[in-house]
């Protein structure tokens, strides 16, 4: 029944009991008849929930039930050949540790495209875990092997980087895409810390807008193409417009020089998103 009719014969039912109208118990069965009926349907989604979730329960005890030795022998199986590398990794040949490590994100990989069929948040979660795996392994194998120096952590995060955007752009999931770049940025910072003294206060400037135009027009070339890659390209231009100020955050001293930067360019920025407004929504919408 509509809420606001159900409201409206409730209170002629009150109108009716303290008028005298009707005997109080009829108007109590009329109110309990009408009062609770949302609390009845609130009750009857709920037993459904239940309903359904010990249905699931009941469907895989059966498949358990019904499973035949030789499943039994896989499942245990796989999880003790999963004990077996978590024990041992350390002991496995640094070939064995990575065919290993990129076997499992694989597997990560390829469960998480099949379950994200029937389910985009359980996919996504798999395919999160699986690059996660693939940067968390990578960094683990550098100081099991005692390989710390920064060009291999960079080479590293540049590997990832470049997997996380084309895997995000091939099976169409912006996150990853955007990961990829905001990796790509982390891997540029630090190519700039480590070959470049502490810059001066518009170096920063050159390096990082040029690279925010470059994306830019990147941004208005592809949105024929495919608007959510498009939409990705945008946002990192907008990341790099102000990443100026945050690489000068960590190696200039001069706070109300950054202050100063940081307003002028959220002026300048607004103001070029205003007078473009007709052009970058196309792209990104």
């Amino acid at each position: 029944m509509n809420e606001e009719r159900r409201q409206i014969i409730v209170k002629e039912i009150e109108h009716w009991s303290r008028s005298k109208l009707l005997p109080d118990q009829y108007c109590d069965f009329l109110l309990n008849l009408y009062a609770d009926q949302e609390q009845r349907e609130q009750d009857g989604k709920k037993a459904g929930a239940r309903r359904e979730s010990s249905y699931a329960v009941a469907k895989a005890l059966m498949a358990a039930q019904r499973a035949s030795g030789k499943y039994w022998l896989l499942t245990f199986g796989f999880f003790t050949l999963i004990s077996f590398v978590v024990l041992y990794f350390n002991a496995f040949h640094p070939l064995l540790q990575i065919g290993v490590s990129l076997l499992g994100v694989s597997g990560l990989m390829w469960a998480g495209s099949r379950i994200r069929r029937r389910s985009e948040a359980g996919g996504l979660a798999l395919s999160g875990a699986a690059m996660l795996l693939l940067l968390g392994s990578g960094l683990y194998m550098l100081e099991l092997h005692e390989l710390a120096e920064w060009g291999w952590k960079t080479a590293l995060l540049a590997f990832c980087a470049i997997f996380w955007i084309i895997y995000g752009i091939t099976a169409k999931i912006q996150t990853f895409h955007f990961c990829g770049w905001i990796a790509a940025v982390l891997v540029y910072a630090w190519l700039l810390s480590s070959f470049l003294g502490t810059p001066s206060w518009y170096e920063p400037q050159l390096y990082w807008l040029p690279i925010a135009g470059i994306f830019g027009w990147a941004s208005w070339f592809i949105h024929r193409l495919s608007k959510p890659v498009s939409a990705v390209l945008f946002a990192m231009c907008a990341v790099l417009w102000f990443m100026p100020e945050l690489y000068a955050m960590l190696f200039i001293d001069e706070p109300i020089l950054l202050q100063i930067q940081l307003l002028l360019k959220i002026a300048i920025g607004g103001g070029l998103l205003f007078a473009l407004r007709k052009q970058w929504i196309v792209w990104v919408a």
